[in-house]
This record gives C-alpha cells, sequence and structure tokens, in this order.
C-alpha cells in the first residue's frame, strides 16, 4: 500500500475520531446540564412543598379535632397520627422539621387542635402536654380597616402595644422579608416612599385564633398575609387579565370596599371608576381624602379635597399608591369582574342608597335632590 494511500486514511481515521469525540462531549454537556436543571427545578419545588407543608392546612378553620396521643408513641407516630386527622399538611416534613429544631419529647395525652393552628404551635402543645380546648384568643378584624385600626384592636386583645405593632409592620428591613416570602402577593410597589404603610390592604380582614399566651406581631402578621395569599391566589390569572398589577387590584378593592355596603353596589361603583381612569377624569373618592388626612370625618369639605396627597384621588388624576384599608373578597371580585355601564358620577343619599348618572348634569340634580 502506498504511503500516499495509508496518509489518507490515517487523516480520515483522525477526522472521525475527533468527530466522534465532539459528539462525546456534546452528549456529555447535554447530561451534564440536563441533571443540573432537573437538580434546580427540583430544589426549587422541594423549597415550595416544604414551605406549603409547614403552613396552617387551613388558617380559617373554626374546626376542633380530638386527638388521642398514646404513651410510647414516637414522633413518626404522632406525624403520621396528626397528617390523618388533617391536622398537618405531610408527617415526614414534620418529622424533618421537628428533627432540624431539636425537637425529640412530646407528651402522651388527649388533645384538641384545629386545622388552622400553625405548627409551631403544635409542637409547643405536644411538648407541654397542654391539652387546647379553645385558643386562647379570638380576634375578628372587621372589613375597610385601616393599618392604625388593626394595630389597635391587636393592642386591645394581645400582650403587645399599638406603637411594637406599627413598628413592625413600618420596619423596611422586616417587609423585604415578607415580600421574599411572600412574592405572589407583596412586590417592591409596597416600598414606595409615598406609601405610608407597605402593608396596609394585604392584612385581610377576618377572625384569626391564636393558641399562644403571648403571640408575637410576627405571628399575627404571618397569619394574615397567609390568609390574604389563600384569597388571591385564585385571582392572579383574572387579575392579570384586567391589566391590573396585584397592587393595583388591592388598591381599587380597598376603594369599593368602602364606597359600597353590596355586592350589587361594588360592582357598578367599580365599573364606574374603570369608566372614570378611561377618560381620564379623576376619581373623586372621598375615602382617599379621609386617608390622606389621616383622621376620620362625617363630613369632608372643600378645604379637605385640596390636600396634596399621592392618596387624595381628588388631587391625583389615577388609583391612589396604594391601598387604603383592607376589604371583603366580593371587593375584589367586583374589581376584577364589574359591572359595565355608562355610569361617571354616583352619590350617597343620607339612608344609605346610592345613585348613579351618566353626565355632570344629571348628577348635579341628584344632589340637590338628595343631598342640597
Amino acid at each position: 500500500m502506498s504511503k500516499k494511500k495509508m496518509s489518507g486514511s490515517y487523516r480520515e481515521n483522525l477526522l472521525k475520531r475527533n468527530d466522534d469525540a465532539k459528539m462525546v462531549r456534546k452528549i456529555a454537556a447535554i447530561i451534564i446540564i440536563s441533571l443540573l436543571l432537573i437538580f434546580i427545578v427540583g430544589s426549587i419545588s422541594a423549597y415550595f412543598y416544604i414551605k406549603s407543608a409547614l403552613q396552617p392546612v387551613d388558617p380559617d378553620s373554626d374546626k376542633d379535632v380530638d386527638i388521642e396521643i398514646p404513651l410510647g408513641s414516637s414522633t413518626s407516630d404522632i406525624a403520621a397520627t396528626l397528617e390523618e386527622n388533617n391536622i398537618i399538611k405531610d408527617g415526614t416534613v414534620f418529622r424533618i422539621y421537628t428533627k432540624m429544631n431539636n425537637v425529640t419529647e412530646f407528651q402522651a395525652g388527649e388533645y384538641t387542635f384545629s386545622p388552622s393552628m400553625e405548627i409551631d404551635e403544635i409542637i409547643d402543645a405536644l411538648q407541654k402536654g397542654k391539652v387546647m380546648e379553645a385558643p386562647l384568643y379570638k380576634i375578628t378584624i372587621p372589613e375597610g380597616k385601616s393599618m392604625d385600626e388593626i394595630a389597635e384592636i391587636y393592642a386591645n386583645k394581645l400582650p403587645f402595644s399599638k406603637k411594637d405593632f406599627l413598628n413592625k409592620v413600618n420596619d423596611r428591613g422586616y417587609i423585604e422579608t415578607l415580600i421574599d416570602t411572600y412574592p405572589d402577593i407583596l412586590t417592591n410597589d409596597i416600598l414606595s416612599p409615598e406609601i405610608r404603610t407597605p402593608l396596609e390592604g394585604y392584612l385581610f380582614a377576618a377572625t384569626y385564633k391564636f393558641y399562644k399566651e403571648k403571640p408575637s406581631v410576627e405571628a399575627v402578621v404571618n397569619r394574615m398575609l397567609e390568609k390574604t395569599v389563600n384569597v388571591v391566589t385564585p385571582y392572579l390569572d383574572e387579575i392579570s387579565a384586567q391589566d391590573l398589577s396585584v397592587h393595583e387590584a388591592l388598591t381599587m378593592a380597598s376603594i369599593v370596599e368602602n364606597e359600597a355596603s353590596s355586592d350589587k353596589q361594588r360592582k357598578k361603583i367599580a365599573g364606574l371608576f374603570y369608566n372614570r381612569l378611561e377618560e381620564g377624569i379623576a376619581l373623586q373618592t372621598d375615602p382617599t381624602v379621609l386617608y390622606a388626612l389621616g383622621k376620620h370625618k362625617d363630613k369632608v369639605s372643600h378645604e379637605d379635597l385640596e390636600v396634596e396627597s399621592p392618596y387624595n384621588t381628588y388631587h391625583v388624576n389615577s388609583l391612589p399608591v396604594g391601598p387604603i384599608s383592607n376589604f371583603a373578597e366580593s371587593s375584589l371580585k367586583a374589581t376584577i369582574n364589574p359591572e359595565e355601564s355608562d355610569y361617571l358620577y354616583f352619590l350617597h343619599d343620607d339612608e344609605g342608597n346610592i345613585h348613579f348618572s351618566k353626565t355632570n348634569k344629571e348628577h348635579n340634580k341628584l344632589k340637590e335632590k338628595y343631598i342640597d
């Protein structure tokens, strides 16, 4: 065989080996990247699953469940019993959590638990052998309450002061940790320097039960934010479809809450507010003026309407910078499913009725009839 033929054959083999090596490296790179992606996705999924598993099964449950923990029960036995009775979401996560927190000894006995209890409350009861027949505190936060009012309600019932509560919910570092913890509802929108209180409107109106003797402000806020997450999450797609951010939706819901008392009124008013925004007309709603003033008044004066504030919708030609209070779920529903109409004006009469009109002329006639 000639040297020329051998040389050609050698080059062909060399090129083939190089191609094979490139292919092997490419396949190896694909496999490594795929494994990394699987690991990353798996880790993220595991994080959110564990985070969810550590939350109360049902924060709003009023149900009491009697459970017996026999003598000699292991942590695994207790975890299985709690999961079977729907007191915790996942027995395995419960076992891991107790092990990581060096919790080893539980007391046998008969207990009354609730699906609304936090995992730390359950662990605390099991360690102390405390039979929890009823919550130590049961506190109702009504709709349409501002952060200041919420702080006062809790301060009258729980062992911390109004000042303690307000200091915590206005602490920027604390708020930033909450944004990381509840990213579906909390965004950097609430950190705007124009916002009076970052969590205004985000602490949902509901009845809350607490089983610890001295619940912390953080525990109270977490319980309320978990409720907000549970209420708002099912509407996230509809909020997005309305081309609204969560912050804008909650802001509108808070205004609707303060202007209406029935579901029908709320849907009409929400639709009217959208009409005004589309027409470039200021919302001119008195509850935003009162929030801007920072005090309650039976009647808003013409002088009050002039207050310069990003919350005063006589002053700004848009939604206010943030919510002015918490709200009922029906107000959120009205915000994302408003009633379509041509109305641009409304007013309240002395009997609580709301009268709607399409033109300023009609509105002035209604004012003469019901107000002037």
